[in-house]
């Protein structure tokens, strides 16, 4: 066999170690706690643009992974430039419209002022209503009241003198008429001296008891005086209206005064926009609504059964509904909406039952929602949460895109909601700050053509970082802000350390460091507790490898399944010997927050024909669309090599073995290849060596995802079935730098016990799995004999040769 040893990646290689000293590491005892957002410059730098540009449009979309510190470090910047150069947004106030009290009016006063507003004309209210009555019950108003009374009764009374004088002159008399229960005036004949109606006149003139010509005369005269009456009826419900005219003049003269100058003080004391012209409507209504200051008040209607006794405001069209109460906002407000429904973030307008059943609102039940007690501030909302609730993506999309604030009675599961009243927009000042994960983002970009233009900022906050001695220093602020902030016991330098390297570990490569600080916070505080368990004041390496092994512990059963099956041998998988055609692939599998890896086998079988390579899961629809791809790039690679001077004349079949949930991805691709040409080859392939890596057309292996989880998987395998100190893995050459080894894989490796190999070709790769040199090619196109590469043409050889003779006629006779 030939010496793989240049092919062996150095133990120094398979895991980075934060040394002593690196980069100042210490202990959480000697770091200096700050609340600096670490490793996202790119991302803070696109939010401060957001945030001080203040153009229509400018809302930021923050996009990145949970726990990579999205929402703190949006929280921290929002405080900052809110305390420093935020000017705390004005009260938004809602009061009636007198003039039309379906539209409420919105007026807006400095912060703390509307609830000053609303106070003062309560007492306003209250002050008005005792004076009314006292200028109501007061002698001077009283005894002018009276005097108007007897001024209109007396001209009244003049004018029922002259009537009567008239009837009596013409020997008619005053009498009353009972019409049901109504009686009415009327007037009749004196005959005899004594009054006949009409009608008895005329029965007596038709029986010749009373002259014709006289009934006709007075009956003409009687028409004449029923005409009169009827006039003096009208004059009388004339004479009655001005009365009542002058008397309500009589108390506007005597209230308006005092109305005037209870509201002048408030008129004078708020000087914001509409408040003097929404002043000067309250003073009308209340002068031309006086009855409703009668402090013994109107006649309360009855309630229905089970409502209760009627608790109706009288004063409630002058009351002020304080929206949004800024007073206790010291600069621009930062409002973080936990539950975007609809209602929670435009508001709402409330419904009550009155005391007869029925629905009622007003302007006093509209209720803010958060985009409202952000407004000139700033709204955090998550993405996905917002997107979840019905209508309220629309209904944000047309606010920002108006710049107009409607508040309407929206409930999409109660088709009664809707109500009349429509109050006056509001301008909207909010910058909505959005958090979402990338695929949300790209997603709305493409399908929402709205998106783009009132989302302009898109803030991506990274998963990792560059691993260099500053980032190493922040690493050590953030952990001592947590053992702070959670009340953790101190980290020694080794223990500092060893989160360090599991920061290392989750970003993936050995010159990155994680920016998943929610993950090194739970290892933080598992770490403090195993440390706690074990009596110790600090935590070391020791109590952070413990939480780390019991967080695999507790999600790894799956893994552990699958390891007993191999162990078992009810999924079959070969960690030594060798065979012809069978491979160790290996694959990663992702069970929520865990990913582990396992070693598949693959086959190939290599046969007389034309197909070329049979992909047998496509053919089974179990390959995905990356893994076809990957198969049509074996080809591609097999005819660059063995098909320029004749067709590639083969059968090859591929298969997935004891593989049943589908296969993705390439990167068994070149591992693939290795089972093609060791079948074609009929060269046996070690079986102690599993194999990962993705392969172009020109055999160049390629980088994979998921290689430490793999190499850890096959070498838990090893362990299982026994290491026999000759086994190892096989990953592309441009995976070391990814690499961050378990402790245990490393030690292995470093007692001999266990091998990592990294090839950057396909040649590379199968002289280590065949201990065969694969060939270069000569001048003539051709192989040198005892390669890999010259075995297999002679095979492509003979299957050509077989198949045109089987091709020729009569050969199948």
């Amino acid at each position: 066999m030939n010496n793989l040893s240049k092919y062996k990646v150095p133990v120094k290689q398979l895991r980075w170690s934060c040394k002593k000293g690196a980069g100042g590491v210490c202990g959480t005892d000697d770091s200096k706690a700050t609340g600096e957002i670490i490793g996202q410059d790119r991302a803070i730098d696109a939010i401060k643009l957001g945030l001080n540009v203040q153009q229509p449009g400018y809302n930021v979309f923050v996009v990145g992974y949970a726990g990579t510190g999205r929402s703190t470090a949006i929280q921290k910047m929002l405080e900052e430039l809110g305390l420093e150069k935020g000017e705390t947004p004005e009260d938004i106030c809602y009061v009636n419209n007198f003039k039309d009290t379906d539209c409420p009016r919105v007026l807006f006063f400095p912060a703390g002022n509307g609830i000053k507003f609303r106070d003062e004309m309560k007492k306003a209210i209250d002050s008005l209503q005792e004076l009314i009555s006292q200028v109501k019950e007061s002698d001077d108003l009283r005894a002018r009241h009276k005097g108007i009374i007897e001024k209109f009764e007396e001209k009244q009374k003049e004018m029922l003198r002259a009537f009567e004088a008239e009837v009596n002159e013409k020997q008619f008399a005053m009498t009353q008429v009972q019409i049901g229960q109504n009686v009415r005036p009327d007037v009749a004949p004196v005959i005899g001296g004594q009054p006949v109606s009409l009608a008895e006149l005329e029965a007596r003139t038709e029986a010749g008891e009373f002259p014709k010509e006289r009934f006709e005369e007075l009956k003409k005269i009687y028409d004449e005086l029923s005409d009169k009456i009827v006039k003096i009826f009208k004059q009388t419900r004339e004479h009655n209206k001005e009365l009542k005219e002058a008397l309500d003049r009589l108390l506007k003269s005597a209230v308006e005064p005092l109305v005037s100058e209870a509201l002048l003080a408030i008129k004078e004391a708020y000087e914001a926009i509409g408040v003097e012209e929404y002043l000067k409507e309250v003073e009308n209504d209340i002068v031309n609504n006086l009855d409703k200051f009668d402090q013994r008040g109107g006649e309360q209607p009855p309630p229905m059964p089970g409502f209760g006794p009627a608790t109706s405001d009288r004063f409630l069209e002058y009351g002020i509904n304080v929206l949004v109460d800024n007073s206790n906002v010291k600069g621009k407000p930062i409002i973080t909406e936990i539950n975007p429904n609809y209602r929670n973030l435009f508001g709402s307008i409330e419904r009550v039952v009155d005391q007869r059943g029925f629905w009622r609102t007003d302007f006093s039940l509209i209720k803010a929602g958060a985009l409202h007690h952000a407004n000139g501030g700033y709204l955090i909302v998550d993405a996905m949460e917002l997107l979840s609730e019905p209508g309220v993506w629309q209904g944000l999309k047309r606010a920002l895109n108006s710049g107009k604030l409607e508040i309407q009675a929206y409930d999409p599961f109660f088709k009664a909601s809707h109500s009349a009243l429509k109050p006056e927009p509001i301008e909207l000042k909010t910058q909505v700050i959005m958090i979402g994960m990338p695929q949300l983002y790209y997603l709305l970009y493409s399908m929402d053509p709205d998106f783009p233009k009132i989302f302009k900022i898109k803030a991506e906050f990274d998963t990792e970082m560059e691993l260099n001695d500053s980032n190493l220093k922040k690493y050590g602020s953030f952990a001592r802000k947590i053992v702070d902030d959670f009340e953790l016991l101190p980290f020694d330098q080794d223990g500092m350390s060893a989160v360090i390297e599991y920061g290392v570990r989750l970003a993936g490569n050995q010159k990155k460091l994680s920016t998943r600080f929610n993950a090194l916070t739970d290892v933080m505080c598992e770490s403090s507790f195993w440390a706690q368990q074990a009596k110790n004041k600090k935590v070391t390496r020791e109590h952070v490898q413990k939480a780390i092994d019991e967080w695999i512990r507790r999600v790894s059963m799956p893994e552990d399944k699958i390891n007993e099956l191999i162990e078992e041998g009810a999924i079959l998988i070969d960690t030594d010997g060798a065979v012809t055609g069978q491979i160790n692939g290996l694959s990663v599998y992702m069970m929520g927050e865990y990913a582990f890896g396992k070693p598949t086998r693959i086959t190939a079988r290599t046969s007389v024909g034309m197909k070329g390579i049979i992909n047998v899961e496509k053919e089974a629809q179990l390959s995905g669309a990356t893994h076809s791809k990957g198969v049509l790039i074996i080809n591609g690679y097999l005819q660059g090599k063995f098909a320029q001077k004749r067709p590639l004349s083969m059968n090859a079949n591929l298969c997935f073995e004891q593989s049943y949930g589908g296969v993705d991805g390439d990167s068994a691709s070149s591992t693939e290849i290795y089972a093609i040409l060791s079948s074609l080859g009929e060269v046996p392939i070690r079986q102690d060596i599993a194999v990962t890596g993705s392969v172009n057309q020109n055999g160049t292996i390629q980088a994979i995802g998921g290689v430490n989880q793999k190499i850890e998987g096959f070498f838990q395998i090893c362990k299982i079935k026994g290491l026999t100190g000759k086994q190892g893995v096989m990953i592309p050459k441009a995976n070391v730098q990814d690499l961050m080894l378990q402790t245990e894989v490393v030690e292995a490796v470093k007692n001999g016990k266990f091998h990592i190999y990294s090839v950057d070709s396909i040649e590379q790769g199968i002289e280590i799995l065949t201990g065969m040199p694969a060939g270069k090619q000569k001048k003539d196109g051709s192989y040198p004999e005892g390669t890999i590469f010259h075995l297999v043409e002679e095979k492509l050889d003979s299957y050509a040769e077989a198949y045109s003779r089987y091709m020729r006629p009569g050969a199948g006779e």
